[in-house]
Order: C-alpha cells, then sequence, then structure tokens
C-alpha cells in the first residue's frame, strides 16, 4: 500500500478489508436467489462486476464512484472561467462503463447518482448543462443508454459547494461464450495495454494534496507548458466500443483489467497464480513525471498508485495482438504488447525498472 497516497487520506489497510467483509456476507444473500430462476456466478464477487445467469446470457452490473476529481474542476474554473464539469460526467461514466466490460458485458444502462450538498449548487446553469451534456455525451461514446438517477440534496453530509458523483450500470453479455472471467489464462500469454488519457479518476486525493506544496497550485506549468489542473481534468478513455469491437470480430479476450485504484498491481487481479512479466512500460508523460517529482515519489509507489500511461489491460493470445492495434488505431488509443503471463507465484514484475508486486500486495477480494 502506498504510504504516500494513505497520507493523503485514502487508506487501503482500511478500505479493503470492509470490502472483503462485505463480499463475504453479500456471498450468503446469494441463498435469496433460490426461488428465481436466476444464480449468480461466484467467481464474479470481488471482480469489477457482479455477473447473474439466466438461461442463454448473462447480466452484469456494477456500481462506480467518481472520486474527487471534481474539487480538481471547481479550482480550476477560478482559474480559467471553464467549468469542466463536460469532462467530469465523462470521467464518471467511465469508471461505471470500463468496469462492466472487464466481463465481457455490453452496457445496457447507465443511472446517475448526483447528490450535492445543497439546492444551491444546481443554480450555477453553466455547470449544471455541463453536467448533463457530459452525461449524454459519454453515454453515447458507450453505446449504451442514460436510464435515469438520484438527484439528492445532501445537506450537512456533502459539502455545500460540492456534488457527489456516482452511477451504476447494467450490462449483458450473450452469447455466453463471450463471458470473461480470467479462467482462460494460460502461459505464454500476451498482456496487451490500451493507453491512457492522463490521470483518468484514480489518484486524485493525492494529486491535489501536492497543490498545497505549489506557489502557483493548479496553475503551475509542467515541462510541456500546459496547466498542473487542466492536465489532471483530462477526460477518462472509455474502452467500451473498441472492447465490443474485438468481442464481436472473435477475438477471444481472457482476462481484462480496468487499471484504477491499486495501479499495475490490478493485473494479478485473477486469483489463479501466475506471474505477470512486464517488459515494456510506456516513457513517463509529463503529468506523471510532475506528480512524481512534487510528491517525492518513487518509481514503485507511482505504480502501485497510478495508471502511468495505461488505462486498460487485456490478457490473450498474441495471435489477436494485430487485430487490437487495428481497433485501437480506429479510436484513437494507443496499443502495445507489454509483456508476458508466466507460470509461477501470484506476483507483477516490472523488469525494465526493477519492481515486484507479490500477491499479498492486492487485497481486494
Amino acid at each position: 500500500m502506498s504510504k504516500a497516497y494513505a497520507a493523503s487520506g485514502v487508506n487501503y489497510d482500511y478500505l479493503d478489508p470492509i470490502k472483503r467483509l462485505a463480499q463475504k456476507m453479500g456471498k450468503e444473500t446469494a441463498l435469496n436467489l433460490k426461488n428465481l430462476p436466476y444464480k449468480e456466478l461466484s467467481q464474479s464477487r470481488g471482480e469489477s462486476a457482479y455477473i447473474i445467469e439466466d438461461k442463454d446470457r448473462y447480466y452484469a452490473q456494477v456500481i462506480e464512484g467518481l472520486g474527487t476529481k471534481n474539487l480538481v474542476a471547481d479550482a480550476m474554473r477560478k482559474v480559467t472561467g471553464r467549468s469542466y464539469y463536460d469532462a467530469i460526467a465523462c470521467d464518471t461514466v467511465a469508471t461505471v462503463i470500463n468496469d462492466l466490460i472487464t466481463v465481457g458485458a455490453r452496457p445496457l444502462t447507465v443511472m446517475a447518482y448526483w447528490a450535492a450538498g445543497s439546492s444551491n449548487w444546481w443554480k450555477d446553469e453553466e455547470r449544471a448543462k455541463d453536467l448533463s451534456r457530459g452525461w449524454k455525451k459519454a453515454c453515447d461514446d458507450a453505446s449504451c443508454t442514460w436510464g435515469g438517477g438520484e438527484t439528492p440534496s445532501m445537506i450537512d453530509v456533502v459539502n455545500p459547494d460540492t456534488i457527489n458523483l456516482a452511477g451504476s450500470g447494467f450490462g449483458i453479455i450473450k452469447p455466453k461464450n463471450r463471458i470473461v472471467t480470467g479462467t482462460d489464462i494460460k502461459e505464454g500469454d500476451c498482456i496487451l495495454f490500451l493507453g491512457s488519457n492522463g490521470i483518468h479518476a484514480n489518484g486524485l486525493s493525492l494529486a491535489r494534496k501536492i497543490t498545497q506544496k505549489l506557489k502557483n497550485g493548479y496553475k503551475e506549468k509542467l515541462s510541456n507548458g500546459t496547466l498542473f489542473g487542466e492536465s489532471l481534468l483530462k477526460p477518462t478513455y472509455i474502452y467500451s466500443r473498441l472492447i465490443q469491437d474485438a468481442l464481436d470480430s472473435g477475438i477471444k479476450i481472457h482476462y481484462m483489467i480496468n487499471i484504477t485504484g491499486h495501479g499495475w498491481r490490478k493485473i494479478m487481479r485473477y486469483p489463479g497464480s501466475f506471474t505477470y512479466v512486464i517488459n515494456e512500460v510506456p516513457r513517463i508523460s509529463p503529468l506523471f513525471s510532475f506528480i512524481k517529482e512534487k510528491a517525492n515519489l518513487s518509481d514503485r509507489q507511482m505504480y502501485e498508485t497510478f495508471n502511468m500511461g495505461a488505462g486498460f489491460a487485456l490478457i490473450l493470445d498474441e495471435k489477436y495482438a494485430a487485430k487490437i492495434f487495428t481497433l485501437s488505431r480506429k479510436y484513437g488509443i494507443r496499443s502495445w504488447v507489454g509483456g508476458r503471463v508466466e507460470k509461477g507465484p501470484k506476483k507483477v514484475v516490472i523488469k525494465p525498472l526493477n519492481i515486484i508486486y507479490e500477491q499479498n500486495e492486492l487485497n481486494i477480494r
């Protein structure tokens, strides 16, 4: 667990045990399905999406939250005058969709949860309209419908000047052989990365904490001349169409990882025992280089916290890599084969940086 991240107020050593306890209790409630024509796919517990079986298909569902990225948008509006909530909406939808698709699901609906600290939050017409327009565009980008949602005023729970954004997603896996659970992972599979569009929506608590030490705050410039705050606000890539095209074309994907919390440690999320050897990492971007310098983080701490240029990972037979590269170019997303799956104890080995993450460093089940 990253000590630097914990210092920013996000401590997985506290969060993960509760997640595991909730999963245990949740599994007990699966008995309530015994009188219904459905059953759970038990191995989906602890994964990014939860799966229910129904005759000739599976249903998948997930719930996710944005985190604190909207606070960066609020601060940057004072600098540039832009609301940025179109991008913030995209980020929120992306956290839902990019988890949902990891099991092979085609997204059908996204529901919105917009909990403002006060009804006064909605008086800002530009910001509210940007949030709605951005949410709609993100659903279009994911080829799903915005099914509705909830907009409670969380007085005395949420800061009156802010909003807590989250959403839930529902998808279908049909035909059933499109399901992706990791059971097909084998020695020799390649680890194919899809590039990110920056920090996405993870690690923002740490990134925000850095601004307290900067003379110009979010207005501090990176080596490429862009403002720190604006670089943080690049909208998260939504990988849904790329993945659906891959599955529709007959590509058999053995496992998928949405690289968010826990960084590159999530590559070993599948509970089976394999060693994931990474031979190629992307060149560090000006944004991540800036964060590393200002937060005084090691390579190890960076890769266990941030996506570091890789927002999504596929594990599959290398014979399909060329097709993925073609699809990636279609959607303007960089892709590359970064490593291999080998026999051995469960761990991630990032060879170029001499980093090894052991099994006990990813306790999220």
